[in-house]
């Protein structure tokens, strides 16, 4: 019975992932925020409950912005982009929330690639994520920083990417926003600078 009982709310979680993912139109979506788009970047948005990571326990919205060379091994910007997580309510988030929810987000990530890339078990290793707390930047209510590292399934090898997270609630909204900077390259590389600019052109209502 409890076997049972177990499977049945496994199902009832997927059918209301599913539900939720194509209640979303990424194309029809309009934030209520202004979050910077650079020429020749790419953007993507994605509703939470996040398919690939369900266990991350937040509503919401992710809202992603890639480098033009985001997806070329040989460009200086692979694997730089940037996510921000626009969450409904006020939810805690702490390095060790942010650990365990990356962790299961790159997880899945590489998960769902398994298959179509052909990724051998043995390249597989678990990914692992370290994040402190660093000197708060301007406007934020919490700043982190940290690494990642994991198996990029495009080059199909081993990757550290760093990681600044920029955690920020508005006045007179029930919202949170946590802006992800993601990349390989050092923090005295170019593409932290472009990160900031976007950070810096963020702003918490729509501009006309």
């Amino acid at each position: 019975m409890r076997h049972t009982y177990s499977l049945f709310l496994v199902g009832a979680l997927l059918i209301a992932t599913a539900a939720r993912a194509q209640e979303f139109d990424a194309k029809k979506y309009v934030p209520v925020y202004t979050l910077p788009a650079p020429e020749g970047w790419g953007i993507e948005r994605i509703a939470f409950p996040i398919e690939f990571a369900p266990s991350i326990p937040y509503k919401g919205v992710e809202d992603l912005r890639f480098t033009p060379g985001w997806g070329f091994a040989d460009n200086k910007e692979y694997w730089s982009y940037t996510f921000l997580w626009y969450l409904d309510g006020k939810p805690e988030i702490t390095p060790e929330a942010e650990e365990k929810n990356l962790a299961a987000y790159y997880t899945g990530l590489i998960g769902r690639n398994i298959e179509q890339r052909k990724i051998p078990q043995e390249k597989l290793f678990p990914v692992k994520v370290t994040m402190k707390k660093v000197s708060v930047e301007k406007g934020d209510l919490h700043t982190y920083s940290g690494t990642i590292e994991m198996l990029d399934y495009m080059a199909q090898k081993p990757i550290m990417l760093n990681c600044i997270v920029h955690v920020r609630i508005c006045p007179g909204k029930d919202n949170t926003f946590v802006f992800h900077q993601i990349s390989p390259k050092p923090m005295a590389d170019d593409v932290w600078k472009a990160f900031g600019k976007l950070w810096t052109g963020f702003d918490c209502d729509k501009k006309k």
